[in-house]
């Protein structure tokens, strides 16, 4: 009777102790609903590990939609080729009003009145006219001209010493040139107006005309430009969107194969952006290119013209900034016009 006693009574203390080493498996302070600290280290490193293999793959098609390019050279520079030059011709425009601004701020810097005083007028009634006019508003600066000095400008300028000096009283009256402070229209119109009213003047000149039709000429000009930049930059996205929508054709079976084992049409679409943006990048340096070569070469004949008129004049650059722009816009077509042809020709890939 007493083996038996003590078989039945080893498997009782061994399930006390099974249960007991349960128990001492269990953290103390921690409840059985408590997930475990292995658990919660999984779970914040999850979105961690996303990035890292978002940022991988992204990189990783970077890399590999340049190595595509390069293995077709002729193909690929034909196209940026075709992107440089229909950026070429608005960037050139827009240089073009950039010099067109400077020349403008010329204008308005040589945008001047003149007041002619009364015949009458001896130099110390000149003097305080000179005075009264300064004491208005939109006043930048005066010179006063004596009737003797505008004699002498007058006969410098025509080369008529003998026949002007044979003259017995000066014809001539003196007058003020007056530069305002703000060149606008309806400022040296109101500036004018104030100036004919006061005493001792006879006539004020003001010649806006030819100002007004060269800031037409220039808004005229900045609009052609903005309307070239739209069609030259719907043309980019029509070259980039047709050389995508044959890469996209000739990856078919491809797109097929990974859209049915559960690729997302972000992660199919992301290599055609990517080649996309190459093209656009290497079109807007051939595009810096040329417009670096062409002001070079016509640097020196247009400074030479300009020599000729007395003027000094050169051609203006893209610098840093404009550049940067140039080189951003470009990219940015690129990635666009990929975008929407891949996006357009997605939808209708329908893996079988």
């Amino acid at each position: 009777m007493d083996p038996p006693r003590r078989r039945a009574a080893t498997p009782r203390s061994t399930g006390a102790r099974s249960r007991g080493a349960v128990r001492s498996d269990r953290p103390a302070g921690r409840t059985a609903g408590t997930p475990a600290q292995g658990g919660a280290r999984q779970q914040s490193s999850r979105p961690q590990g996303q990035w890292r293999s978002w940022l991988r793959h992204h990189r990783a098609m970077c890399l590999d939609s340049l190595r595509r390019l390069i293995r077709q050279p002729v193909g690929s520079l034909l196209t940026m080729l075709a992107i440089a030059i229909a950026l070429v011709l608005p960037s050139a425009l827009w240089l073009s009003l950039d010099s067109a601004k400077l020349v403008d701020a010329e204008l308005d810097a040589s945008a001047t009145l003149t007041a002619y005083l009364d015949k009458g007028v001896d130099e110390a009634q000149a003097q305080r006219i000179l005075e009264a006019i300064e004491a208005q508003s939109n006043i930048a600066s005066t010179r006063l001209i004596t009737a003797a000095e505008g004699m002498a400008e007058f006969q410098q300028a025509l080369g008529l010493d003998d026949a002007l000096a044979r003259l017995e009283t000066n014809p001539l009256p003196a007058s003020v040139v007056i530069s305002p402070q703000s060149p606008s229209p309806e400022a040296m119109t109101a500036l004018s107006e104030r100036l004919t009213a006061m005493p001792g003047i006879a006539e004020v000149r003001l010649d806006l005309a030819w100002i007004e039709r060269l800031r037409q000429l220039a808004e005229v000009g900045r609009r052609v430009t903005l309307a070239l930049g739209v069609l030259f930059g719907l043309g980019v996205l029509l070259v980039v969107g047709n050389t995508i929508r044959l890469a996209v054709e000739n990856r078919r079976k491809e797109i097929e194969v990974v859209t049915l084992i559960g690729a997302t049409h972000a992660f199919v679409r992301r290599p055609f952006l990517y080649s996309g943006a190459w093209y656009g990048l290497g079109g807007g340096l051939l595009a810096w290119a040329l417009l670096t070569l062409g002001s070079d070469w016509l640097s020196a004949p247009v400074a030479s013209l300009a020599a000729s008129y007395g003027a000094h004049y050169q051609l203006p650059a893209l610098g840093a900034a404009g550049s940067t722009i140039l080189l951003s816009c470009s990219t940015l077509l690129g990635w666009l016009g990929a975008w929407i042809a891949v996006s357009r020709h997605l939808a209708g890939i329908k893996p079988r």
